[in-house]
């Protein structure tokens, strides 16, 4: 099987994301979303924290082949980007949402240096804005970034405007369009939720998708 879909399997095996399209979840932000992302719950089940960290090899040797530097996000990166890095023989390093107002008041804990080529770990991307946050503050420490690697994406139009504004590559292990469709083939969603799910994830904003037939 294909990494992109033995991993969605693996999050909807242990509900890591949950679809609700009927009763949808509401964000921070307000926005009404029919799915629910928790991947910290990867780490609780072996098998598939295992898989998660061979996909995340994977990705990086293919995508990213000169690492020299394993970055998580906090917090959410963390525990992958130290799994990784132990299973890639690399320095791993983690950034702060932003720099500590005690102590050293720093950013970044670990050791990134001028010049060395960073990938940076998150679980998640929904627009993408904290993670580049991280991007940044690695930047301003003089270090290369040669892009972002996260879990899953739900590929939102903003997240894909936002990281080309930036210039920063993005690669997921799975997305939101591979795991709606292996969702239906598994009959844990209708072909009438799937047709709402795609809408939502077109312009989330709009409601147009909770008026879809159900």
């Amino acid at each position: 099987m294909e990494n992109n879909k033995l991993i969605a399997q693996d999050l909807l095996k242990i509900n890591a994301v949950v679809l609700s399209p009927d009763d949808p979840f509401t964000w921070a932000s307000g926005i009404k979303s029919p799915v629910y992302c928790d991947n910290r719950l990867t780490l609780a089940y072996p098998d598939v924290r295992g898989d998660v960290i061979d996909a995340f090899v994977a990705l990086i040797k293919e995508n990213y082949p000169d690492a020299e530097v394993i970055a998580g996000t906090a917090t959410a990166g963390i525990p992958h980007a130290a799994l990784i890095a132990e299973k890639m023989n690399l320095p791993m390093a983690y950034i702060r949402s932003s720099a500590k107002s005690h102590g050293r008041k720093k950013q970044i804990e670990g050791i990134i240096n001028p010049g060395q080529k960073v990938v940076v770990i998150d679980d998640l991307i929904s627009t993408g804005g904290s993670v580049l946050t991280a991007v940044q503050a690695v930047e301003a420490a003089e270090a290369e970034v040669l892009g972002v690697a996260a879990i899953f994406t739900y590929q939102l139009p903003q997240a894909t405007i936002n990281f080309e504004n930036e210039d920063v590559a993005l690669n997921t292990l799975t997305d939101f369009d591979t795991l709606i469709h292996l969702a239906e083939e598994q009959g844990k969603i209708s072909g009438a939720q799937l047709e709402q799910l795609k809408l939502w994830y077109a312009d989330p904003t709009s409601e147009d998708w909770r008026a879809q037939k159900k």
